[in-house]
């Protein structure tokens, strides 16, 4: 018999080839970042370092301590929060890389980068900042700048050269609840946007000394 004729021949092994079919999963979603998203990222953290760094260019002793009030923070609190918060967020991103994959992740995270956009660097909200990262009022502008560009280079390095699939990997958050590595990893230039915006209310408000 022909060969092109087996197939309609057996139809006992037709229909147990056809059974095994379904079971065969699609091609999962690429956990990577895309060409886009690593774009995106760098724009970013390009971004936000042009404008933490221009906030605190030529802040004087006085007005880097300066508070509206004491359960407000100067400053040089909000910068020394923006240094602590950027390595715990980094910090974060190197955590998942440990982890297993959630096979699940998609469901998970779905909405999150557009929900972290929408609110970090518009500064929508307010939040309790973690203790571990509450400033103390303890660094220097200069120190603080010296920090930021040491983690900052890392960040950037990472953010330019790595192909591991950060998606699939979960830390959680304690606003935004399961976030993957890469949301961690967008995660630090855009609360560094937010609180861009915090140094230029601080510098606006009644009282605010002159250098």
């Amino acid at each position: 018999m022909p060969q092109s004729l087996r197939w309609y021949a057996c139809p006992v092994k037709r229909l147990l080839l056809l059974s095994v079919i379904p079971c065969i999963p699609a091609f999962a979603t690429d956990a990577r970042m895309t060409p886009q998203e690593r774009a995106q990222v760098l724009q970013w953290l390009e971004e936000s370092r042009r404008e933490f760094l221009a906030a605190i260019d030529g802040v004087s002793a006085r007005q880097w301590t300066w508070k509206s009030a004491p359960d407000r923070w100067s400053v040089g609190e909000v910068a020394e929060h923006v240094v602590l918060a950027e390595a715990s967020q980094f910090a974060n991103v190197k955590k998942a890389l440990t982890l297993a994959p959630d096979p699940d992740w998609e469901t998970k995270t779905k909405g999150k980068t557009e929900r972290l956009v929408a609110v970090l660097a518009p500064r929508l909200g307010r939040a309790q900042a973690a203790e571990a990262i509450v400033p103390k009022g303890g660094m220097t502008a200069a120190q603080v700048k010296e920090r930021f560009e040491k983690q900052r280079a890392e960040i950037v390095k990472f953010a330019a050269e790595t192909d591991a699939p950060l998606k699939q990997y979960i830390v959680d958050n304690t606003f935004f609840g399961a976030l993957n590595g890469y949301h961690w990893l967008i995660y630090a230039p855009l609360h560094t946007m937010r609180h861009d915006k915090q140094i230029a209310e601080v510098k606006a408000t009644q009282g605010y000394p002159n250098p």
